[in-house]
């Protein structure tokens, strides 16, 4: 999910990973499988288990909590105040112009080197070719990155749509706009539920991948990235990275409003 999209992979693989897809299902090993698909679904499943933990008890303010200002988050369509914000509801979801946070640099840089040219890359991350040949060109210490803040609701509305999004193109009817389906809600609770029947529904389909599948290049068609271009593994990799790192955030801003909320600042 590279920018609502995927990861890509080295198209090497060692003389185990070749072991595992041929053998199938793979070992298992002091109840750890080391078959590809299995080890990407036990790490999933153990994410799923920590962030359903730190999920737990969240509230409408908190939820929609701004820690500093100018934050990205859900808001009334007559109230956004972000140029792309979406969503096919009242509630919508801040999105700003094109860019490539600094962040990405680096990604940049292997599509170029894997031959993808400038005018493709622009098209990928929907920016400038002149975006692009600034970012290729830059040198020295990364640029700071000068992505928003962003809230709870934000982040998970995020990871919402992606999933949404990412099961759609790649296990449904491939129609539907990943921004036009999921109805964001202010209501804590009522996000979090919609959440999780929409994780397990991508994680069902999921473990019904064949080993020919997860080297299919475009078997997902996801239409926000590369996943078109990848094979399904690398977007999987995506999609587990994705949702950790959304995750972890989430949890530190939990943290960061009990404190807040402790010491009445």
């Amino acid at each position: 999910m590279r920018r609502a999209a995927s990861f890509r992979l080295s198209a090497a693989r060692t003389a185990d990973d070749t072991l595992d897809r041929d053998r199938g299902p793979g070992m298992e090993i002091n109840g750890v499988r080391t078959d590809r698909l299995g080890l990407l679904l036990d790490q999933f499943d153990m994410a799923r288990e920590m962030a359903q933990v730190r999920l737990t008890g969240l509230g409408d303010e908190e939820f929609l909590w701004e820690p500093a200002p100018d934050c990205w988050s859900i808001r009334r369509r007559t109230e956004a105040t972000t140029p792309r914000a979406f969503g096919p509801g009242e509630w919508v979801l801040d999105l700003g112009a094109p860019d490539i946070p600094a962040s990405e640099y680096a990604e940049v840089a292997r599509q170029a080197a894997g031959g993808m040219t400038v005018d493709k890359i622009a098209e990928d991350w929907s920016v400038s070719v002149e975006r692009v040949e600034q970012i290729l060109a830059h040198t020295g210490e990364p640029e700071p990155d000068r992505t928003p803040i962003t809230t709870i609701a934000w982040r998970l509305g995020h990871l919402h749509y992606e999933f949404a999004g990412e099961w759609e193109w790649t296990f449904g009817p491939r129609r539907q706009d990943p921004k036009l389906m999921v109805d964001f809600t202010p209501s804590a609770a009522l996000a979090v539920e919609r959440f999780w029947e929409t994780v397990d529904r991508w994680r069902d389909s999921v473990a019904t991948v064949t080993q020919e599948q997860l080297d299919t290049v475009g078997f997902s068609q996801y239409p926000y990235g590369s996943a078109p271009d990848d094979p399904f593994i690398s977007v999987l990799w995506g999609t587990n990275l994705e949702f950790i790192h959304h995750m972890a955030e989430i949890a530190l801003l939990r943290d960061l409003w009990t404190a807040r909320s402790t010491t009445g600042g």
